[in-house]
């Protein structure tokens, strides 16, 4: 079995979310060298948002992502694959942007969305094509 020709949707969407996470990280670094902070975010607020905004994206994209591999191998549509990557990518965009900038507003329950839309479909699709393996 060929790994990229059995998933290549979702392989495409793990290399641009991995790039989309380095300026995250190094955003986190460049400010606790600033500030001279080496652990926690010591009282400042912008490393505090980075961090988070870093943080809630380490801990809803890969899971998505296995979700979404899962459901590419369980035969769902091109469509269905490339429409919720798509959410993925520009949800945690979004949410990474809007709690960075400031720290709340629309941006942040539009970019939750975005992402919870998948981190449910994903999921379901695979329960759905097990269902209609054992039935």
């Amino acid at each position: 079995m060929n790994i990229v020709s059995t998933f290549p949707v979702t392989l495409l969407f793990i290399a641009l979310l991995a790039l989309v996470q380095i300026p995250m990280t190094v955003a986190v670094g460049l400010r606790r060298l600033k500030t001279e902070t080496h652990f926690l975010d010591g009282g400042d607020e912008l490393l505090l948002k980075r961090m988070r905004a870093h943080g809630n994206f380490t801990e809803t994209v890969p899971i998505v992502l296995l979700a979404m591999a899962a459901a590419e191998y369980c035969g769902a549509p091109t469509s269905l694959l490339w429409a919720g990557g798509c959410s993925l990518l520009l949800g945690r965009l979004v949410h990474y942007g809007t709690l960075v900038n400031s720290g709340f507003g629309n941006g942040r329950a539009v970019g939750m969305l975005l992402t919870l839309a998948p981190m449910l479909i994903f999921p379901g699709f695979v329960l759905w094509a097990l269902a209609g393996v054992s039935a």
